[in-house]
Order: structure tokens, then sequence, then C-alpha cells
């Protein structure tokens, strides 16, 4: 069997290779996919059976808000791209990630389950990328429905650890508090954005890389599997627990700008029900490793 990742130089891609180091990783330097003759050329060279479909434009609530026309038009591209070309080769698995921003802003009752996908509009904050993702979903259950195939999808809830993305413009919260963190003394202020109310469910990378080959053999069903951990934190919460184990003195204010969406927790039931039972890495473990990542005693810097 040959598993043929796409985005494989992205956070996530880049990780799952520790995983699966059998498996062929690809990105934009090897293929084009917003060109449907480079992904045509690509599947003719790796000739996969399996396809993890993981490249896709992403970061933070600012660079959303600002590129909508982007991120939608570049997502929908290479998602109708990569999923004509697997089928025009044949390939007959393929499992593609969605995120939980494809689920609605609100919904009636808390965490969401996968039935709730399409039960009202995405979060304004990331409306463009959510409905690209949505769509993600739909295309999926379409070749499904139209040609007989083993296509899925899973969606993440927000993903952080080792090798994300700490850009001062595109980055999502938890590196982006990590990077702010880093640079503070005692007696220093943390400004953040919005109100620190939010709550969400922060995914730990080495987690998602550990599941995504157990959702490749075991989840053959329609629904978008939710992969987030049990814990749902707020903004507020999540900041402290990083200051609290550095053990420095600083004041947090946050001003009140792209408050983003309240909360957005998913329920792992089917999840769990789909690949047994599975330990998550607690945010408190995991943002420590992340930061030391980041900032490792007496080392230069990563990210």
């Amino acid at each position: 069997m040959t598993v043929l990742v796409t985005g494989g130089s992205g956070f996530i891609g880049s990780r799952l290779q520790f995983h699966r180091p059998d498996w062929v990783y690809v990105s934009s330097k090897d293929y084009n996919l917003f060109d449907k003759e480079a992904v045509e050329r690509m599947f003719k060279e790796v000739k996969p059976t399996s396809v993890v479909h993981l490249a896709a434009r992403v970061g933070g609530i600012k660079d959303n808000s600002t590129h909508q026309v982007e991120y939608f038009e570049q997502n929908v591209l290479m998602n109708i791209n990569v999923l004509r070309g697997a089928y025009e080769a044949r390939v007959t698995r393929l499992l593609a990630a969605l995120s939980t921003c494809a689920f609605p802003d609100v919904v009636e009752e808390y965490p969401f389950t996968e039935e709730d996908i399409f039960n009202g509009p995405c979060a304004q904050t990331n409306f463009a990328y959510g409905y690209s993702k949505r769509l993600l979903h739909a295309l999926v259950l379409a070749y499904r429905d139209q040609h007989g195939l083993n296509y899925n999808t899973f969606s993440p809830s927000n993903v952080y650890g080792p090798g994300d993305n700490f850009d001062d413009d595109t980055s999502h919260f938890v590196p982006a508090l990590i990077r702010k963190v880093s640079q503070l003394k005692d007696g220093d202020t943390l400004e953040l954005w919005g109100t620190g109310r939010p709550l969400r469910q922060q995914l730990y990378v080495e987690d998602l890389c550990d599941i995504i080959p157990l959702l490749l053999t075991r989840h053959h069903g329609t629904e978008p599997v939710i992969v987030a951990p049990y814990e749902n934190l707020s903004i507020d919460e999540m900041a402290k627990t990083l200051i609290s184990q550095l053990n420095i003195d600083v004041k947090i204010v946050y001003n009140n700008q792209l408050e983003g969406q309240y909360r957005k927790d998913g329920i792992n039931k089917l999840l769990l029900q789909t690949i047994g039972d599975y330990k998550f890495t607690s945010f408190d473990s995991g943002i420590k490793q992340t930061y030391n990542w980041y900032c490792p005693p007496g080392g230069v810097k990563n990210g």
C-alpha cells in the first residue's frame, strides 16, 4: 500500500512523518495543487493506493479575517483538484482533513456532534475558511454517493505543538501566546486579542498524528469524525497556565478586538468508538513541551 500525504511540509504533515515515515509526503515545492495538470502528474508519478489530504491554507483569526477570498479560493481549488485527481487515478481510499471551523457558529447543544455540521452558518471571523472545509465534506460525500468510493473526512479541533507556525501575522492562538510570553520579563504586560472568555479544545499535534493512521484504517463512514480532547479551556485559562509554568509576574490585558467564536467544542464519542480508547495529552503538558521546543533551554528559538 502506498499512502500519499498532501501538505507534507505543513505543520501536521511534517510531524506525521515522524509517526509514519513509510508514507509518501508531498508539498507545494513538489506539486502545485492549484494546477490540475500538476495534480494529475503527482498521481501518475506517486501511484498511491490511498490519500491523506492535509494540504490547506490555514492561519489565525487575524489572517482569516483579512484574507477571506484567498482562504476560500485556494482551499476550494486544492480540494477539487486533489479529489478529482484521486478519482481519475482510481484511488479508492481517501481521508481528508476538515476543521471544527466547518461547524456552525452556534448550535442548540454543546458539545456539538458530527450531525451538526450543516446546522447553521460558520463563524464570521473564519467564515470563508469554514465554508471551504464544509464544502470539502460535501464533495467527499458526493464522490461516495456517485462513485461508491471509500472517501471520508475528519475534523480536528485547534491543533498546536512543536513545529507550529509562530509567525506574528498568521499564527493561531497558542503559538502566538508562546511567542509573546517568551519575550516577557517580570513586571511586563501581556496584551491579547478579545476578552479572554472564548473556549477552545486544544489538540496536541502528536495526538493527532497518532490518530490519523487509525482513522485511515478504521473510519469508513460518512461522518466528519470530530478529533478533539475532553478539555475545553478559556483563552484566559490557557494564558495563565503558561505564565504559571514559567513563574513570571506579568499582567494580562485584553484589547476587546476580534473576539472570535465564543465556543466550538465537539464531542469525541464517535472518534473513540472508531479507534478505541485514547489518552489525550493535557494542555498543561502539551504547552510545556511546545514552549520548550520553541525556546529550548540555553538554545536558539525555533519557529
